[in-house]
């Protein structure tokens, strides 16, 4: 197990380089030309400013844990190892990037065997840096984040992700989200699970569900609504939702209400 002096140091080192990253995005953007827009699959694009992010990003952490491999979105490295492997999404939010709205993020997380132990997520255009680790509670710009209070989901704002490639859960997601709308202040769509994520644990919303995402769309910022008190399952109410493709992140006071919610939808 990983020493918890290390793991400090480790999480400090990794908020210097999503900075880096975000930094390198936030500039590219300045004169971004979208003819150089790649289409992975319909409606999942990617640009070289994804790919040379990523990089950079592998290439710095390679540097401070070489034994550690690696899950990316962009396959710049896909080596993984048996202990310690960092989950990386370098653009979060690809498609606001591409288009000019501002809401994108890196977002870096590292497993031991199946537990995340460290996540960060930085807010590019914000300049928001989200960190946690294992234990240890989380951040905001060096200011300590909680889940909101909020005890009922009439009382809450949710965030979701909306299908745009497989949509054959369509009508049933929905059906979640006219019966969640009907129930709460409203719902908002940011384009980034990385954001909506952290946008729960630093109590901006109270929940956040999606379907079809990426374990580098959701480990670090999961790990950071844990610590910042906040619950975290799939939509069964289970904890595979790293690598299961559906998540439901809530301050844990309206868990059940949402969880219900989604268990009717999906049935």
């Amino acid at each position: 197990m990983i020493s918890t002096e290390k793991l400090t140091v480790l999480l400090e080192r990794t908020q210097q380089i999503a900075k880096e990253a975000g930094a390198f995005i936030r500039k590219e953007r300045q004169h971004f030309n979208r003819d150089r827009v790649e289409h992975k699959g319909f409606n999942d694009l990617v640009s070289y400013v994804d790919k040379e992010a990523e990089k950079l990003i592998v290439n710095r952490l390679s540097a401070i844990l070489p034994e550690a491999g690696f899950i990316t979105e962009e396959g710049t490295n896909t080596t993984q190892a048996e202990v310690f492997n960092w989950v990386i999404d370098p653009l979060d939010g690809t498609t606001n990037f591409i288009h000019g709205v501002p809401i994108f993020c890196v977002s870096i997380a590292l497993m031991e065997r199946d537990e995340v132990v460290l996540g960060v997520v930085y807010e590019v255009n914000l300049h928001e840096c989200f960190y946690a680790m294992k234990g240890g509670g989380a951040f905001c710009n060096d200011t300590r984040i909680r889940v909101s209070g909020a005890k009922k989901l009439a009382d809450s704002l949710i965030a979701t992700g909306f299908p745009y490639s497989d949509f054959d859960m369509l009508d049933k997601y929905l059906a979640a989200l006219k019966s969640l709308m009907q129930s709460s202040h409203g719902a908002r769509r940011l384009g980034s699970a990385a954001a909506d994520l952290v946008y729960v644990a630093s109590g901006r919303v109270e929940g956040f569900f999606e379907y079809n995402l990426n374990s580098f769309d959701v480990a670090a910022g999961a790990l950071i609504v844990e610590e910042a008190g906040g619950l975290v399952t799939d939509f069964s109410g289970g904890r595979d939702f790293i690598f299961g493709r559906q998540i439901i992140a809530t301050n844990e006071k309206i868990h059940e209400e949402i969880l219900a919610n989604l268990k009717k939808a999906w049935a």
